[in-house]
């Protein structure tokens, strides 16, 4: 799939939030601080009890647009952001997370016109939430390769950007999945319709422990089964015993 590529295009950032608070200012400072010039930042919260609205317009920023209305969970929230992104290339932001360099989004921008990639990843950086410069676990994502979904490999999401007529073309987050909708849409992109990717070695984003797939042993053991679900619902079978295939990677995250 291939695009003509206009001088910095505009580059999507959609961030989804609910009662996001405590750290939101960091995710929007680390965007608001790109060098890259042509950015919009897309804010879809899901009616936040706390003053995450007041934070966010309080924080100086690059925001264009902040929706506060009721969603169906978070990847409700990230498809609404999406069908509203007007750039040439889309990123998602968590609000607990934010990009480790001001560069992230001129190397991304720049990795997408040198290549002709359909999508871009990098790698990511988990931290402490008390102590982001405290590095816990390094994802080191690495090329990708056919059927290195069955393998164990997948890219950290957040240094997942795309080009807009990708998600127009094959579609968004499967809502029915609640945990692991990101990576069957990773999955769905690489290896089902086998998109043109390219890997930047370097980590893009910082991401504070604790996320939703797993802050606890219920939501890791229903993380792994919707895995299992997404290779099923895209005609894959998937591989035997697959959530210890999927942990030896992230295992070797603490010692790279």
């Amino acid at each position: 799939m291939k695009e003509n590529q206009n001088s910095n295009p505009l580059v999507s950032i959609v961030t989804g939030t609910y009662n996001s608070a405590s750290f939101i200012a960091d995710c929007v400072s680390s965007i608001n601080t790109q060098d890259y010039p042509k950015i919009e930042h897309i804010i879809i919260d899901g009616l936040s009890k706390d003053n995450t609205i007041q934070i966010i317009k309080n924080t100086p920023n690059r925001v264009t647009k902040i929706i506060s209305e009721p969603d169906d969970g978070i990847y409700d929230a990230m498809n609404k952001g999406l069908k509203l992104a007007k750039g040439n290339i889309i990123g998602i932001l968590n609000s607990d997370d934010f990009y480790n360099d001001s560069k992230v989004l001129s190397m991304v921008a720049k990795t997408f016109e040198e290549t002709g990639a359909d999508c871009v990843f990098g790698d990511l950086y988990y931290v402490t939430a008390e102590n982001t410069d405290k590095i816990v676990r390094k994802w080191v994502t690495g090329n990708y390769y056919p059927n290195a979904f069955r393998k164990g490999w997948h890219p950290a999401h957040p240094s997942f950007f795309v080009k807009r007529e990708v998600y127009e073309k094959y579609g968004y987050f499967d809502t029915e999945l609640r945990l692991a909708a990101d990576f069957e849409l990773m999955l769905r992109f690489l290896e089902i319709h086998q998109l043109k990717p390219a890997y930047i070695p370097f980590p893009m984003v910082r991401m504070r422990l604790g996320g939703a797939t797993s802050k606890n042993l219920t939501n890791i053991i229903n993380g792994n089964k919707e895995c299992i679900e997404a290779f099923r619902k895209n005609g894959v079978r998937p591989p035997m015993a697959y959530p210890i295939v999927r942990l030896v990677p992230k295992l070797k995250q603490y010692f790279s």
